[in-house]
């Protein structure tokens, strides 16, 4: 219905520009509050056993479990991405275990795997994935060497070399 004239509009509109004057007073105190710092929920734990292990793994069985679909495809790209920013989480600085700059170096090494992991899954390409393998389990183990002392002693293969030397007749 239209309004007479003389009825007086002028409420509505002066709730209106409170309403807008209110949110933009908002906007401005939300500018001024202080940056928010990475703050991390789950445990290095709750990283590794439920991001890092199922992400590596997708690349490091990549060979007997190749992707035949778009789906699957788009599944293995997840997960490569996925290993490669949660190297970006474990570089927060609530994580670092031990030295920093070597935990950063160690980190730097699931990064560049998972990122080339990723690039290869974009390109679909299982040759390509399939050889970085090598650099996946190499930057997990890298790293396990050096935070978890008892890391692979029960495993020939992570034994140190000296050791296997001393072996051989």
């Amino acid at each position: 219905m239209i309004a007479p004239k003389g009825d007086n509009l002028m409420p509505g509109k002066m709730a209106i520009a409170v309403v807008v004057a209110g949110l933009a007073g908002a906007a401005a105190a939300w500018d001024d509050a202080p940056v928010p710092a990475p703050q991390p929920i789950g445990t290095m734990s709750d990283l590794m056993i439920r991001l890092m292990y199922p992400a590596s793994d997708a690349i490091l069985y990549v060979e007997s479990r190749a992707p035949t679909s778009e789906v699957e495809w788009n599944e293995l790209q997840a997960q490569a991405l996925i290993l490669a920013e949660s190297a970006n989480l474990i570089m927060m600085p609530s994580r670092v275990v031990g030295d920093r700059d070597q935990w950063m170096r160690d980190a730097r090494l699931m990064f560049d795997a998972g990122a080339a992991a990723y690039e290869a899954a974009l390109d679909q390409d299982l040759e390509a994935l399939i050889a970085l393998n090598e650099q996946v389990y190499l930057s997990c183990v890298v790293c396990h060497k050096r935070t978890r002392p008892d890391y692979g002693r029960n495993y020939k293969r992570f034994e140190d070399s000296s050791a296997e030397e001393a072996r051989v007749p």
